[in-house]
């Protein structure tokens, strides 16, 4: 896709996953729905074609929102774009209901994302790396109504300029690995499992690890006790085994559109609650079903006297280092005295991810963003970076925003309502403007 330097988008989106893409719906649905200029968007994302999460797509991973939390419904009910639309131009609908389940499995929800991108192919490149944020230097003596957008080609062509209006910044979580444990072909995170576990031979792979207390370490660890029926399968868990996910009914209100005005228009107590309280609705919690998978496994190998699969309880990573072939693992546990160790050919760490930092990519345009008494980015309701008067190019962040709106900042929860909102931010900017 060519841009022109000259032209001046309405809206540039760094990054093309689930949230970029709900924002794109929203604006796709705003221009069929006025007779107003329809706002001009460029989409640009690293990855050779759109993926989310692939690497986690095991076969019996289902997801933990609803199916109605899709990329339009909680924003528009009637929209040709939701999850129920996937399933009737599939052909699946009265499958699907007959199912009885509001979790379709992860798998499926991918190939419903994947449906919903193909009818933006002409907004997005791919391939594309967003390098910069800059201004441009027509700018350098007054205002600045858009930036320049620098974006590296993925395919050795070089760099270009997109001149913008507004920005979109979502570029996804960072993987998290203890300090000082490098990633390699033997020690994995579970954001790479799938592509690093399927280049190893199944012969290979004779005693594996999991760190974490999460979802994702349990279905991990799951996965490799049913694919590798003659490895041992560690679990390495810094908690007493796995905590429940808390997904009852008022629980799950922390992620209704309205907690996000609950949150954000609320008072630092407020706001200490929503985490101490709720904590336990997504971190470092699993699925009930999970659990129970994993205990039935462990209760069968007890009755038949084989001992395949080992909990690791109270237990943290110290070190992690190559002897050999083999990894070898260093452990602290609060239930043996002294070090413990482990020798693995293959270590997976589901240690969780961080917030998106978007000052990287913000470079020098840092400077022009107010930031809170902590430090953090002062952020809109309609999730804009508050800046300075001379910067009237509005910045907003799909992610990375919890310290403002909450819980459900990054998560599929609120991702249809959040981007109408940034949306209908953009829009009335844009009338603004015109007018």
């Amino acid at each position: 896709m060519g841009t022109s330097a000259q032209q001046i988008h309405d809206v540039v989106g760094i990054g093309f996953g689930p949230s970029n893409l709900s924002l794109a719906i929203a604006l796709e649905e705003h221009r069929a729905n006025s007779s107003a200029r329809p706002v001009t968007a460029a989409f640009f994302e690293r990855q050779p074609a759109f993926g989310w999460h692939r690497n986690m797509l095991l076969p019996s991973a289902t997801m933990q929102v609803s199916f109605l939390k899709d990329l339009a419904t909680f924003r528009n009910p009637v929209s040709r774009f939701s999850f129920v639309s996937y399933l009737h131009s599939t052909g699946r609908l009265a499958n699907f209901v007959n199912t009885q389940t509001f979790f379709p499995t992860r798998h499926q929800f991918h190939q419903y994302l994947e449906w919903a991108e193909s009818s933006f192919a002409d907004r997005v490149s791919y391939n594309a790396t967003v390098t910069r944020i800059g201004l441009p230097p027509e700018g350098a003596s007054g205002a600045f109504p858009y930036v320049q957008v620098e974006v590296e080609n993925g395919d050795g062509t070089g760099t270009r300029l997109v001149n913008a209006r507004n920005v979109a910044i979502s570029t996804g979580l960072v993987p998290r690995l203890p300090e000082g444990v490098e990633r390699d072909e033997r020690v994995w995170h579970s954001s790479e499992f799938l592509e690093k576990f399927r280049r190893m031979a199944p012969g290979e792979l004779r005693s594996v690890a999991v760190v974490g207390a999460g979802q994702s370490a349990a279905e991990i660890t799951r996965f490799l006790y049913d694919s590798l029926p003659h490895a041992q399968v560690s679990a390495i868990i810094p908690s007493y085994g796995y905590s429940v996910a808390d997904d009852t009914p008022f629980a799950n209100q922390v992620f209704d559109p309205a907690a996000v005005d609950d949150y954000y228009f609320g008072t630092a107590r407020t706001r200490e609650a929503f985490w101490h309280y709720h904590k336990n609705t997504n971190y470092s919690v699993v699925d009930d079903e999970v659990i129970r998978d994993l205990h039935r496994r462990a209760y069968d190998e007890e009755v038949a006297g084989v001992k395949r699969l080992h909990f690791r309880n109270l237990t943290r990573v110290n070190e992690v280092k190559r002897v050999g072939q083999e990894t070898r693992v260093s452990m602290e546990s609060l239930l043996e005295s002294g070090p413990q160790e482990l020798d693995v050919d293959a270590l997976v760490f589901a240690t969780g991810y961080d917030a998106m930092e978007p000052s990287a990519i913000l470079g020098d345009l840092d400077r022009y963003c107010l930031r809170d008494a902590t430090g953090r980015h002062r952020v809109e309701r309609d999730y804009r970076l508050v800046t300075t008067p001379e910067l009237s190019c509005g910045i907003y962040l799909q992610g990375g925003t919890e310290h403002t709106h909450g819980l459900s900042a990054s998560l599929l929860s609120n991702i249809a309502v959040r981007g109408g909102e940034i949306a209908d931010s953009i829009v009335d900017g844009r009338a603004r403007a015109d007018g």
